[in-house]
């Protein structure tokens, strides 16, 4: 077991969120980035005690108690610090350390390795503006566009292949041994050759914990060899699982801006930063982890994921649903972006412009959308052998939600997309028993159910199709909500499927790329939609072509309804004292009314 205190105290609290224990003590109400309530620790009417939950840390402006979450248990239940400790750590899940002398002594070599290492930032930044940097200096300034102002906020540099560093540090005193076990010198297989910088011929970007200690680097070579970036190994002050780079910058903005981006690497980060995205992190150097999650929820909610749009950030994408899934708790998840045309945030930034990376933040999917594609990815629907294989895969993957509400929803979300996609052969439909918790309700003997799936005739599907091939961002809006109607067996229907599972495949595509590849199968159809001329040649709104489909589906959901209500009160005329159909009466009276209202 490890001996480093001071490493498994942050650890600890990285894992539990302040506000959460000390929430089960105060009533707390969220302020902006703070919580609020009235304090434990004195008497008081007005609430002064506040949390913050980004930064780990409770004050009271009224009797000036401050800490973290180990004090607060301390204080608030007299517990001594190992007690204290004890108590988070089994909450957490994690196994107490054994703590000895020498774990005190590591605390102090904790503080001079960060100064260590802010020698080793400064020995870079100095170098970038010498002659020996001038590559990495026009690297960073022409190649890719960053302004001094940028250079000097991120400390970027450029390592010299000359042992540079090493000489430095030694001239001042510092073991070589703390250098190799910060990760900046190494050495080689070879012990007739003496250790050498691990950095070299690199431009340099440090690494920075919350509190702006450098921690650790990035290296990017000037040339094609590999590997191209080279990150710092483990150190006794940087665990790259989870540390997100930049968080020291993102987190205010991000608060503000009630955003986050998470994306794949340090360049994109400052490119996002240059255009006025100042919410933008990275993990370093490998897939996102559980607890860089964790962490990043302690400042948005929701962050957005942004993945280049090729095969490899696909499989990003994917990957990153396994990390996500287990730890998802209510209001805390994540969105997705992929960029077109295999660009990165730094290449779609310098030649599309922010207004366009700001579309795709606008059109950013839920993770529920992802894990579906993922799901049906790379897998046929046609047999039902493949049907079943697909809802299989999807169960599974639901059962790997540890909250049981959570797990409870996504359940029942992903029956209605089974039945949706295969029709009346799932399970769904079909009312079976589901895996785990996700068991259909079925109707009692002496129950009455009238309302059917008010079915959608052929003119008004065309008038859908026709506005989700012009406007594409409407398949999103109504592909869910078109699953509580009845469509017939015309070719129109067809297509209208057609159109959703294209979607769902490529949620960002656009109204040129979705006419071809429905003209594959369905061309003379297509071509005789003259709706979409009319809709392109007039210039229709998307407001206005919403507001046309919202009142249709409303009206045709109030008929349906209408035919509903004669049928109950004819039974009722029958059976006056059956309270299930006079309930039903209401129930569909009740939902009359809604509908009118909101057509009002």
């Amino acid at each position: 077991m490890t001996d480093d205190l001071q490493k498994f105290l942050e650890e600890l609290r990285a894992r539990i969120p302040i506000a959460e224990v000390i929430g089960e003590k105060v009533k707390l109400t969220k302020r902006g980035r703070e919580y609020l309530g009235l304090c434990p620790f004195h008497h008081e009417k007005t609430p002064s005690f506040t949390i913050n939950e980004a930064k780990g840390f409770y004050h009271c402006f009224g009797c000036g108690e401050h800490g973290d979450v180990v004090k607060f248990l301390m204080t608030n239940e007299g517990l001594p610090f190992i007690d204290a400790v004890k108590k988070l750590a089994s909450r957490a899940g994690m196994q107490l350390p054994t703590f000895s002398q020498a774990s005190q002594e590591a605390n102090a070599k904790r503080k001079s390795f960060y100064e260590i290492m802010d020698m080793a930032a400064d020995f870079f930044e100095k170098n970038l503006r010498l002659p020996i940097g001038a590559k990495g200096l026009d690297y960073f300034k022409n190649k890719r566009g960053l302004s001094d102002e940028t250079i000097k906020k991120f400390r970027l540099g450029y390592a010299p292949d000359n042992n540079g560093l090493k000489a430095l540090l030694l001239s001042k005193g510092i073991a070589e041994n703390d250098l190799k076990e910060l990760g900046l010198i190494t050495s080689p297989e070879d012990p007739s050759y003496s250790s050498h910088d691990f950095f070299r011929a690199r431009v340099m970007i440090p690494i920075m914990d919350k509190q702006n200690n450098v921690i650790a680097f990035g290296g990017r070579i000037m040339d094609n060899s590999q590997p191209k970036y080279l990150n710092s190994p483990e150190t006794p002050i940087f665990n790259k699982r989870r540390i997100l780079y930049n968080m020291n910058n993102a987190r205010d903005a991000s608060f503000a801006a009630k955003r986050m981006i998470i994306c794949e690497g340090y360049m994109d980060v400052i490119a996002l930063d240059c255009f006025n995205f100042s919410y933008a992190v990275a993990p370093l150097g490998t897939a996102l982890t559980e607890e860089q999650i964790i962490e990043a929820w302690k400042v948005c909610n929701i962050p957005t994921l942004c993945f280049d749009g090729d095969t490899a950030g696909i499989k990003a994408a994917i990957r990153s649903i396994d990390r996500v899934l287990p730890i998802l708790r209510p209001g805390y998840s994540v969105n997705y972006i992929f960029l077109k045309e295999k660009k990165d945030p730094d290449e779609l930034l310098h030649t599309l412009g922010p207004q366009v990376f700001e579309q795709y933040l606008q059109r950013a999917k839920p993770l529920v959308d992802i894990l579906w594609h993922k799901c049906k990815m790379n897998k046929g629907t046609q047999t039902p052998e493949e049907k079943a294989l697909i809802e299989k895969e999807t169960y599974e993957e639901v059962n790997k939600i540890k909250n049981t509400q959570i797990r409870n929803y996504y359940g029942q979300e992903m029956q209605k997309r089974i039945y949706y996609t295969f029709g009346k052969g799932s399970v769904y439909s079909q009312k079976r028993e589901q895996p785990t918790t996700y068991k259909a309700k079925t109707e009692n003997k002496n129950s009455y159910n009238f309302v059917k799936k008010p079915p959608l005739n052929d003119m008004f599907m065309r008038k859908i199709v026709a506005a989700m091939i012009t406007y594409p961002e409407l398949i999103g809006k109504y592909d869910e909500r078109l699953a509580g109607f009845d469509f017939d067996k015309s070719v129109m229907a067809k297509i209208l499927m057609e159109i959703i599972e294209i979607y769902q495949d490529d949620s960002q595509i656009e109204s040129d790329i979705l006419l071809e590849k429905l003209r594959l199968n369905f061309a003379q159809n297509i071509n005789d939609l003259w709706e979409i001329k009319m809709y392109r040649e007039q210039k229709t709104g998307i407001a206005d072509i919403k507001a046309e489909i919202d009142n249709g589906l409303k009206e045709i959901m109030l008929k349906q309804i209408d035919k509903s209500i004669k049928e109950c009160i004819t039974l009722i005329s029958d059976n006056p004292n059956n309270k299930d159909l006079m309930l039903k009466y209401k129930q569909l009276n009740a939902e009359r009314e809604k509908i009118i209202s909101e057509q009002k």
